[in-house]
């Protein structure tokens, strides 16, 4: 991959794709500066070699045009204190201002444009948009690894406009896809895929490719259920896709036939009441009874799921066990995330990746005693079921 290492931006614009979806507070204070900070080695880089940047990002869903309640300049001071250097910001970045702000900017400055889905054209991947969006930079850094996935202009059409020499990635999605690489084409075995969430659906296509590639899959949280459903057990009122029994059992049958070992958990803890006073219980997880819900996996599965981390080269992890939000069922999410810890310690590679799994590893302090923690959920999960991704093709 062709990094930011490869070119020297001395005297250079460039025009960098970032990642600042980050979440803000009523008053519109950063909350998680995670995403932000990551991007800082890259930005370093380029202002170290003596040269200025163009930042563009999206932030949140706006619906219909611009909004105060996304605007990116609530992220200015986050950012110019994390960079260390006095953030400039235009609140367009298609405009007469923005453009000219862009083409004066001195080496060592930094300038945030505004929300880029302000513009419906951002998401539509409109050519002429992102032709427009082109003119802010002489080359262009895509390291937007959490946005990789859309063909959007400023992630997979802009790279068009500019020659092989003037574009490549940042060190946060060079990072990523190194990653990724390592778990999925450089596997040391045995390779455990732990999978977790609410919902099958979400996550047929992963599990069907790591069938291909894991020799065990860890199934956990609220789909375990459907599993455990299509295998005749009973549920109480635990969240089931009925409609996915049959995927389910199909997604079984294919893991026996290439000799993967899918465990399923085989007991749970279960409340009679979605809450964190509700009255809790341990029981065999096909027999919860009727009108108790399953929120969390239960000792015997933590142990015979432990001992699989424990023993495995290549780790990914990607959703949680339970409903770890609530302290009442966040044990087998806890025990999961220190085991992974273990494993790391005694030479696992272990990849988490997916919004709750990080948000689980960042709430036990963890991040830092794993091998790499992915900035992108929804961009990791594609990369591995699709072999690749949009944003990554168009820098290549």
């Amino acid at each position: 991959m062709k990094t930011v290492d490869s070119i020297n931006f001395k005297n250079k614009r460039a025009l960098v794709r970032v990642d600042f979806n980050v979440p803000l507070n009523e008053k519109y204070e950063v909350t998680d500066s995670t995403r932000i900070k990551a991007a800082i080695p890259t930005l370093k880089k380029i202002l170290n070699d003596g040269g200025s940047i163009v930042l563009m990002s999206h932030l949140g869903r706006p619906k219909d045009g611009p909004s105060d309640k996304y605007s990116l300049k609530h992220i200015v001071s986050e950012l110019s204190k994390q960079l260390g250097v006095n953030v400039l910001f235009d609140d367009n970045c298609i405009g007469e201002n923005a453009f000219s702000k862009s083409a004066a900017l001195k080496n060592g400055e930094v300038l945030l444009l505004e929300n880029l889905r302000f513009y419906k054209e951002e998401e539509k991947g409109d050519e002429a948009f992102a032709k427009k969006l082109s003119q802010h930079g002489q080359i262009y850094v895509n390291d937007a690894f959490g946005t990789a996935h859309r063909a959007h202009s400023s992630t997979a059409v802009i790279a068009k406009f500019f020659e092989s020499d003037s574009k490549c990635f940042g060190y946060v999605m060079a990072g990523e896809v190194a990653s990724i690489d390592k778990v999925l084409n450089q596997t040391q075995k045995p390779f455990t895929a732990i999978v977790g969430g609410a919902k099958v659906s979400d996550k047929i296509l992963i599990i069907e490719q790591l069938i291909n590639k894991a020799d065990n899959i860890l199934i956990g949280g609220g789909m375990a259920f459907t599993f455990v459903k299509a295998m005749g057990g009973q549920i109480g009122k635990s969240l089931c896709e009925d409609d996915r029994l049959d995927v389910a059992n199909e997604l079984i049958k294919k893991a026996k036939a290439k000799g993967v070992n899918l465990c399923i958990p085989v007991d749970a803890i279960v409340a009679d009441n979605f809450s964190n006073d509700a009255n809790k219980n341990h029981v065999d997880i096909s027999k919860i009874p009727d009108g108790w819900m399953g929120l969390d996996i239960g000792n015997e599965t933590i142990k015979i799921f432990g001992d699989i981390i424990k023993n495995s080269k290549t780790i990914l992890w990607n959703g949680p066990m339970g409903v770890f939000e609530m302290s009442s069922f966040e044990n087998g999410t806890k025990q999961i995330a220190f085991d992974i810890v273990e494993a790391t310690k005694h030479g696992a590679y272990t990849l988490i990746g997916g919004g709750d799994s990080v948000a689980a590893i960042n709430k036990y302090n963890l991040a830092d005693k794993v091998s790499y923690v992915s900035t992108g959920g929804g961009a990791l999960l594609e990369y591995i079921e699709q072999g690749t991704l949009p944003g990554v093709e168009a820098v290549k």
